[in-house]
Order: structure tokens, then C-alpha cells, then sequence
């Protein structure tokens, strides 16, 4: 892939070395501050090697002084560069001639054979800084080679679009190119405005003048640097910065893409789930009111009083099916809308259970309820508390076994817990989870089902007024459904008794 930059490049003498993260600099030239410390070392340590030296004048050789005076060249080469070892040179055959070629103390030079020495010095002392300089640099061009290699390769890796995100990639780009911050834009297709879509690091608003690259990486993606200057031998690794980039940022994309692919598959199981259970679950309640209605209508037959409350009973019922089940299919909408408003009180629990348990047909007379009166108030929404304890209630007749069932429930310093137990065939561990799953029904051979949202419903409605629901067994055989409450005074405030399970 090809990717054209625009980069600003500046003298390697305005970089500033002080910056986090550090700058990096070309492997051809020194810093600055390199160039410093070698300058200071030529003005602080010529003198005192003198100094030195002048205390050894009559056990030390002329010739071994000047060694030593040519180590101290080399010194300041390895720390400064050549330049200052030119300096540094020169500094040193002037102090040579005068302090210890005679005449003492003058820079007189008298006989041929010393000024040859002395420029010998300098020619000798500026070929060695030279090559020590180069092998210096050619030692700092292989560092940079190989730090370049190693980031060349950890962009080239094979699961760098599947592991590595886009600010990873960025704050190795502000780290490898001691950038004050590097960013990257992207072009709304709609209105062509660039948006930030990651940033590392910080940087000052409107500081246009620190921008070192703006690197087009495709007509929508743009990485742009600020700091320190970049140099043209970094353009390579830049470009392999920007190719990464892109690779995540599609990456990205196509798992939002993906994202959405199953969020849609999500909703379309959904609908298919609905029409599915309102084709099966809506027609039974129907037909049965529409073959009560047509049987009354007959004019041929003479019905008994008997035979009419029955057909009635029967219209009655299935009426009240329909009801049921397009609540729960109302509740589930406004479930997945976000749209449930729950409207807190303080809430009378023995109220509550006994009114839910006279809406449910049947319920009088096989729900025992032990709920004490002086029970404290709960922390609830009235009425989508009593739509839960209907849906239970409801839910543990069809499939308790027909048999009695009982509501009880006890409170703590922090909540109230409500049991609605049934005695039937109950429910395996394992299976107990799907219950509370929409549309789930784990006996799809009933007529008389619903829609499989009763449950999910619930759990829906007590974690908007923050409680919680969950099944466990009935002692002796059946199924349990515990609902816990935040009290309306608590010890606790709601919002930890919400996170607290039954």
C-alpha cells in the first residue's frame, strides 16, 4: 500500500532532548547536548591535564605527554564528535608548546622539527576523532537499524488487526517518534469534517506550529504528529505506522459491522420467536371465543342456563388469556425500548401479594400467603411490583402441578425477600437460567403457555426498581421463585441492596 506523507524536517541542533517521551534524533549527528558536554570537558579538562602534567616534567617524557594529551582528544571525541575534537586539538598543541617545548611559557617555536611534531599532533589527533566519531555513528545506525527492525516487525505481525487496538498503535507511534501527541482523523462521509477518532498523549489547542507530520494514510484517514521533528529515515517506519493504522481501524469497523450483524440477527430470532408464539398462543384463546360465541348464536338449539355460564366461563377466560399475553408482549417492548418508568414508593408488601393474588383467575383458594403486616415498607413501583407477583403467581399455577401453592416472605436490616412456592415437578439446575430468557418456554407441548415472557418480564421489571429474581428449588420437591427488595429505610442505601442477590 502506498501512503504519500507531508512532513516537516528541521536541523537536528532545534531538537529538544527534554521532551516526554524522548525525541529521537538521526544516527548521523549529535545532540546538542552531546556537543555541550564535549566543549566542556575541552575548557575544564586541557587545563587540568597540565596541571597534571606539569608535576610529572622530570619523570615523564616529552613523548608520553603527548600521548596523553592525544587520549584526552580521542575522550572528547567519543563525547562531542569531531568538531570538538578539532578544537580540543588545536587547545592541546598550544598547551603542548606552551608549557613543555622550549622555550617555556611562550608559544616560540624554534626549531623545525617541533612545529612539525605539533602539526603532526593535530592531523594525528583530528584522523583518529574522525574515525572514532564514524564508528560511533556507524555503532548508533545500527541501534536505530535494529529498534527499526524490531517495530517493523511487531507492525508486520500476522494478529496485529485482531489483537492490537488503534490507541496501542498510537502510542507506539508517540513513543517511537517522541511526539507530544499523535492522533488520528477520520472524514465524516456525510459532512467531509475530519473527527478525532483516537488520540495518544496530549497536546495544546491550536498549536499549529508544533505539527512535525500529516501523513494522508487513504482519502478518509489521516495521522498526524506533534512534537519534535521526524527525519527522512524515519519516513519508512511512519509509513508501516500508517498501515497498521489502517488495518485496525478496518478491523474495528468490520467488528462494529459484525457487532450490528448480530445485534440484527438478535431482533430478527426475536420477531421470528413473537410470531411464531403469537400465531400459536393468540389463536387457541380465539378459536375458543369464537366457538363459544357461535355456539350461543345458534337459534336451532335451546341452551340451559348451565350450558350458557359454561360457554360464557369459557369466553371469559380466554379473554383473560389474551390480556395476559399481550401485557407481557406490551411489557417486553417496553422492556427492550428502555422505556419502563418506574416510579419508587414505599410499599406495603401483605397489599401487594393479596391484591396480584386476586387478579389471577383461580389463585383464591390454592395460594396460601404468609406475609405478616407489620412487615417493613419496601422500596417499590406498586404497580410493576404487583404485575411481577401476578406473572409468578400465574406461571407457578400452569406449572406447578396444580397443586397449592404459598407466598411468604421475611425482611432483613437491608431488604425484603418474597417466595412464591410451588410444589410440582420443578425444574433442573441447569435449565433454570433459560426461564428467564424471552420467548423461552420449557414445555412447548401446552396450549396454554403464553408467549414465554412472563418470566423474563418480571426480572425485567424488579431490576428497574432495583431488586432482583432468581429460581431455586422448593423444599420437598417444585420450584421457588425468590425476589429480592431494597426497604424503603434500610441500613443499606437502594443502590447496594440492588446489587445484592437472592
Amino acid at each position: 500500500m502506498s501512503i504519500s506523507s507531508r512532513i516537516t524536517y528541521v536541523p537536528a541542533n532545534d531538537l529538544i532532548e527534554d521532551e516526554v517521551p524522548q525525541a529521537r534524533t538521526p544516527a548521523a549527528a549529535l545532540s546538542p547536548r552531546r556537543r555541550l558536554a564535549g566543549l566542556a570537558l575541552t575548557l575544564a579538562g586541557m587545563p587540568l591535564l597540565t596541571l597534571l602534567l606539569d608535576h610529572t616534567r622530570g619523570s615523564l617524557s616529552l613523548e608520553g605527554q603527548v600521548m596523553l594529551y592525544l587520549l584526552a582528544v580521542v575522550i572528547v571525541a567519543l563525547v562531542g564528535g569531531i568538531a570538538v575534537a578539532l578544537l580540543a586539538a588545536v587547545a592541546a598543541a598550544l598547551l603542548i608548546n606552551y608549557e613543555f617545548v622550549e622555550p617555556l611559557h611562550t608559544l616560540d617555536i624554534r626549531q623545525a622539527d617541533q612545529a612539525l611534531a605539533l602539526v603532526v599532533f593535530v592531523l594525528v589527533a583530528a584522523v583518529v576523532s574522525g574515525a572514532v566519531e564514524f564508528a560511533a555513528r556507524r555503532a548508533r545506525s545500527a541501534e536505530q537499524a535494529r529498534a527499526e527492525a524490531e517495530t517493523l516487525s511487531a507492525l508486520a505481525g500476522p494478529a496485529l488487526d485482531e489483537t492490537t487496538t488503534i490507541h496501542a498503535i498510537l502510542t507506539a507511534a508517540r513513543e517511537t517518534f517522541g511526539m507530544e501527541s499523535v492522533v488520528l482523523k477520520a472524514r465524516d462521509r456525510a459532512s467531509g469534517e475530519w473527527e478525532i477518532v483516537e488520540q495518544a498523549g496530549w497536546s495544546v489547542p491550536g498549536a499549529e506550529a508544533a505539527l512535525q507530520f500529516d501523513v494522508p494514510i487513504n482519502p478518509h484517514l489521516r495521522l498526524i504528529g506533534r512534537g519534535p521533528a521526524i527525519f527522512a529515515e524515519d519516513q519508512r517506519v511512519l509509513h508501516a505506522f500508517g498501515s497498521a493504522i489502517q488495518t485496525a481501524y478496518e478491523g474495528r469497523r468490520l467488528s462494529e459491522a459484525a457487532r450490528e450483524g448480530r445485534n440484527l440477527a438478535t431482533v430478527d430470532r426475536q420477531r421470528t420467536a413473537l410470531l411464531a408464539a403469537v400465531g400459536h398462543d393468540l389463536r387457541t384463546p380465539l378459536a375458543t371465543i369464537k366457538a363459544s360465541v357461535s355456539t350461543l348464536r345458534q337459534t336451532d338449539v335451546n341452551w340451559s342456563d348451565a350450558d350458557r355460564q359454561e360457554l360464557l366461563a369459557g369466553i371469559e377466560a380466554s379473554v383473560d388469556r389474551l390480556d395476559a399475553i399481550v401485557g407481557n408482549l406490551l411489557d417486553a417492548s417496553r422492556l427492550q425500548a428502555g422505556l419502563v418508568s418506574v416510579q419508587p414508593a414505599a410499599v406495603a408488601l401483605d397489599e401487594v401479594v393479596s391484591a396480584a393474588v386476586l387478579v389471577v383467575p383461580d389463585a383464591v383458594g390454592l395460594v396460601n400467603v404468609d406475609v405478616a403486616e407489620d412487615l417493613p415498607l419496601v422500596l417499590a413501583d406498586r404497580g410493576l411490583l404487583e404485575r411481577v407477583l401476578v406473572n409468578l403467581v400465574d406461571n407457578a399455577l400452569r406449572h406447578g402441578g396444580g397443586g397449592a401453592l404459598e407466598i411468604r416472605a421475611i425482611a432483613t436490616s437491608a431488604s425484603a425477600r418474597i417466595e412464591v412456592v410451588d410444589h410440582g415437578p420443578g425444574v433442573a439446575p441447569e435449565r433454570r437460567e433459560r426461564l428467564f430468557g424471552a420467548f423461552q418456554r420449557l414445555d412447548d407441548r401446552s396450549t396454554d403457555t403464553g408467549v414465554g415472557l412472563g418470566l423474563w418480564v418480571s426480572r425485567g421489571f424488579l431490576e428497574a426498581m432495583g431488586g432482583a429474581l432468581v429460581a431455586d428449588d422448593s423444599p420437598g420437591g417444585g420450584l421457588t421463585m425468590r425476589l429480592r427488595l431494597p426497604l424503603a429505610h434500610g441500613a443499606r442505601d437502594d443502590t447496594e441492596a440492588a446489587a445484592a442477590t437472592p
